[in-house]
């Protein structure tokens, strides 16, 4: 069973054009736009690349924007178009070419408001689309983006709602939306969903005709479970249910707002946090009570559309890392192509890292599960971010990119079928450090980006051959020209047709090539 292409990559769009339709660009989670043809490392530099304009919305937008090309609109012709998700419930279509204001919608059913921050600093003051929604090109008469927003009604009663959107129009479709609500055999701390515990910070997958949604909690707030959630694309029914840790607690799945990722047989891989994991195993591996937390997941979709885990791995202190809130659940994961082993074989890994400073680098088809005497991994890189990671890897031409927290933006190159340290920037990131993106022509002229969480934030551009070498950075021109807004830790930046897309507290900035008369807009 292979995976859509429409819901899976970063795609060329009827103009040629590259769309930008998931989190990080592609089901594999790489980061990469590798048909960008106007953007090169001769031109994105202060004299000819800056802020071209600033987009204002209703609140933060902690989902990456996505981008559309060529997306009909009726009665107003063919637009390229970027969506943007904010945390008060509304979602937005922006020209993005002129940068006007095509369609805002509120996610959000009279009546109700986005919900409060349960006390919980990690998403404040309020909840409403956190994870990065997900669009299907093949699905319904123009495309269909998919969202989850979180409300609170009069009676304080907390929902999340799956939501389908027509492109063109933002009009609900498939009898939209729905809300979300789950059950799970056991006897754990959470065995029926509860909503008011949970929040949707990963992205959307949507794999082979399913979306896929996640779940962590507020702050690991109340007694709750890490749940995998999946629904037919056009009919919004619910396929699966899986709870990672039915017979334990915890093992939330946030990731960074990263989504999970899959592969092409259509298994979703994702990070577990700090939970139960059942060190008592079964004949074949598995824990006995199906605990998995703190944990790197393969879950199979293949029978009928439920769920179950396939395959997984733990490390060796993973109780004592739990313990001590040192676990996987700050980062998300990315699977790579498949790779010469050093020895002629091909093989695909799947990277991560979480809190205590290590990349884990896994074979898919032998993650290497729980052993109590050794981990039984294709390759750890111990130490490799000295502060640990709060974000996401990237690929690009054999070379694997990291910002841990605190830390330089490093490259780590796969050669001989292992992974070294290559290079690093100068510059450090604070808090949560910086998930990179690519952009690139093919092979060639590759520049990875990458976003510093401060007060105000500042946009990096680095040669992707050598990333000690920066190229550009929005707090480098004069006057503060392309100064954009405020620092926001989950936002990844977006690149697509010759511009780079940032969001902000309460905007996203745009980036490109600057005319003679240079000017920034502002739309609202």
């Amino acid at each position: 069973m292979r995976v859509a292409v429409l819901g899976v990559a970063c795609v060329l769009g009827a103009w040629g054009q590259a769309d930008i339709l998931t989190w990080h660009n592609d089901n594999a989670r790489t980061g990469a736009n590798l048909n960008e043809r106007i953007l090169n490392p001769g031109n994105v530099k202060e004299t000819r690349f800056g802020l071209v304009a600033v987009l204002a919305v209703d609140g933060k937008v902690d989902a990456q924007p996505l981008y559309v090309s060529a997306v009909n609109i009726p009665g107003d012709g063919i637009h390229n178009i970027l969506y943007v998700a904010t945390e008060h419930g509304s979602l937005y279509a922006f020209d993005a070419d002129s940068f006007a204001k095509l369609r805002q919608v509120s996610l959000l059913p009279a009546g109700e408001v986005p919900s409060d921050d349960h006390g919980c600093e990690q998403v404040t003051p309020e909840i409403g689309i956190t994870a990065t929604p997900a669009i299907d090109r093949s699905v319904g008469p123009a495309g269909t983006i998919y969202a989850v927003a979180q409300s609170r009604d009069g009676s304080r009663k907390y929902h999340h709602r799956l939501h389908a959107l027509d492109l063109a129009t933002l009009s609900e479709q498939f009898g939209g939306p729905v809300e979300i609500a789950a059950a799970y055999p056991g006897k754990g701390a959470e065995n029926t969903f509860n909503a008011s515990v949970h929040t949707a910070r990963p992205g959307l997958l949507i794999a082979n005709g399913v979306v896929y949604t996640t779940w962590g909690s507020h702050c690991d707030g109340g007694a709750y479970a890490g749940w995998v959630l999946s629904y037919d694309e056009k009919t919004l029914t619910q396929r699966g249910v899986l709870n990672l840790a039915p017979n334990g607690n915890d093992g939330g799945i946030w990731a960074a707002g990263a989504g999970p990722a899959a592969d092409a047989n259509g298994n979703v891989y994702l990070l577990t946090g700090n939970g139960t994991f059942d060190v008592a195993l079964t004949a074949s591996g598995f824990p006995s009570k199906g605990d998995f937390g703190n944990a790197f997941v393969k879950v199979s979709t293949a029978d009928s559309g439920s769920l179950a885990v396939a395959d997984y791995f733990t490390m060796v202190n993973t109780v004592s890392e739990s313990n001590g809130d040192v676990d996987l659940g700050s980062g998300g994961l990315m699977l790579t192509p498949p790779l010469d082993n050093g020895s002629g074989q091909m093989v695909s890994l799947a990277i991560g890292a979480g809190k205590d400073r290590n990349i884990y680098v896994l074979d898919q088809a032998n993650m290497g599960k729980f052993n109590p005497g050794m981990d039984a991994i294709y390759q750890l890189l111990p130490n490799a971010l000295p502060s640990g990671a709060w974000s996401s890897p990237a690929w690009f031409n054999g070379q694997m990119y990291y910002g841990g927290v605190g830390d330089s933006l490093r490259a780590f190159a796969f050669r001989g079928g292992a992974f070294s340290a290559a290079a690093k920037s100068a510059t450090t990131f604070p808090y949560p450090g910086a998930t990179p993106a690519i952009s690139a022509n093919g092979a060639k002229d590759g520049i990875v980006w990458a976003v510093e969480n401060s007060g105000t934030a500042v946009l990096h551009a680095y040669l992707a051959s050598n990333v000690a070498t920066e190229l550009y950075n929005s707090d480098q021109a004069p006057g503060g020209r392309d100064h954009f807004g405020a620092g926001n830790k989950f936002i990844v930046p977006a690149i697509a047709n010759g511009k780079v897309f940032v969001g902000t507290t309460n905007s996203v900035g745009v980036f490109g090539l600057l005319g003679p008369l240079h000017r920034v807009p502002v739309r609202k």
